[in-house]
C-alpha cells in the first residue's frame, strides 16, 4: 500500500504538522469534551492522521482498547510519536478505509474526524464503517463547514484565499461544506438515535487565546497550507495570493477583528 497525499488537500509538511496540533489543543474540550468511551471498549479510529485527535481519545478515555488506521505510513509513524506512552493498549495500522480488514461487528465504538471532507464517496465509507461495527455500537464523526465562515475586516482578497482552499479541496474530491450534510449522510446509511451539534467559535481581541490558537495557528496556518496547490491549479496568482493572505491575517491582528466558524458532531448508533 502506498500514500496518498494528493487526497489531502492540506499535504503531509512539517507546517501541516504543527497545525494540527495547534488546532487539537484549542478546539479539544469544544469538540470533544462529551466524547467518553467506557474502560475495555474496544474502539477504531478512521483516518487517524498524525494522532492529534488519538492523543485526546486517549486523554478523555484512557482505558479504552484503541485501533488506529490511516493510509499514510508516514502520518502513522507521526501519531505513534505523539500518542507514546498515552495508552499501552492502542495500535496503529496502515489500511485503507474502504478496504477494512476487520470482520463484520467487530467494533463497540467508531470514530471519525476531519475525515469524511477529503472523500468523494462519504457515503460508501459510513457503510463500511458501519459493517464492522456491532448492533447497538456508536459511531461519532466531526466535521468543518468552511461555508459557516464569517469574518471582519471582511476583505475581497480574503475572501478570494479563503475561496481558493475551498475549491482546492472540491477540485481533488472533497467537500469542506460537509458539515451541514452529517444529518442526512447518517439519515441515508440508516443509523439510529442520530444527533447532530454545532460547535460554534467565535474569536475578537476580547479572546486571545482564541486569536491565536484558532484564527491564526488553525485558520490561517490552514489556507497558507494550500497555497502551492491553489497556484498550481491556475486558481489565484502569487500576487493575488499574497494580497489575501495579509487581509486575512487582519481578521486577528486588528483589534476590531472577529472570526467565526461552526463545526458540527454527529453521533449515532447502528
Amino acid at each position: 500500500m502506498t500514500d496518498r497525499p494528493d487526497f489531502y488537500v492540506h499535504g503531509y509538511s512539517d507546517h501541516e504538522l504543527k497545525r494540527l496540533r495547534d488546532q487539537s489543543q484549542t478546539l479539544g474540550d469544544l469538540l470533544h469534551h462529551d466524547t467518553r468511551y467506557p474502560p475495555g471498549r474496544l474502539v477504531l479510529e478512521a483516518g487517524c492522521g498524525i494522532g492529534a485527535q488519538t492523543a485526546l481519545l486517549l486523554k478523555y478515555s484512557p482505558d479504552i482498547q484503541l485501533i488506529s488506521l490511516d493510509l499514510s505510513m508516514k502520518s502513522l509513524k507521526r501519531a505513534q510519536t505523539e500518542t507514546g506512552g498515552l495508552n499501552s493498549t492502542a495500535s496503529f495500522l496502515q489500511a485503507n478505509l474502504f478496504e477494512l480488514p476487520f470482520a463484520d461487528e467487530t467494533f463497540e465504538d467508531i470514530f471519525v474526524c476531519f475525515v469524511l471532507e477529503h472523500l468523494p464517496n462519504p457515503q460508501d465509507a459510513l457503510q463500511r464503517l458501519k459493517a464492522v461495527l456491532k448492533p447497538g455500537g456508536t459511531l461519532t464523526v466531526i466535521e468543518g463547514d468552511h461555508g459557516s465562515c464569517f469574518f471582519t475586516p471582511n476583505h475581497e482578497g480574503a475572501r478570494h484565499v479563503w475561496n481558493c482552499l475551498i475549491e482546492a479541496q472540491a477540485r481533488l474530491g472533497g467537500d469542506s461544506l460537509i458539515g451541514r450534510r452529517l444529518y442526512p449522510l447518517l439519515h441515508e446509511a440508516n443509523f439510529k438515535k442520530i444527533n447532530v451539534s454545532p460547535r460554534f467559535v467565535y474569536a475578537d481581541s476580547s479572546r486571545p487565546a482564541w486569536v491565536d490558537g484558532f484564527t491564526l495557528k488553525t485558520i490561517c496556518a490552514m489556507v497558507e497550507g494550500v497555497r502551492e496547490r491553489a497556484l498550481e491549479m491556475g486558481l489565484t496568482d502569487e500576487h493575488r495570493w499574497e494580497k489575501g493572505m495579509e487581509e486575512l491575517r487582519r481578521t486577528s491582528e486588528s483589534p476590531h477583528g472577529v472570526f467565526c466558524y461552526t463545526f458540527f458532531k454527529g453521533t449515532a448508533v447502528k
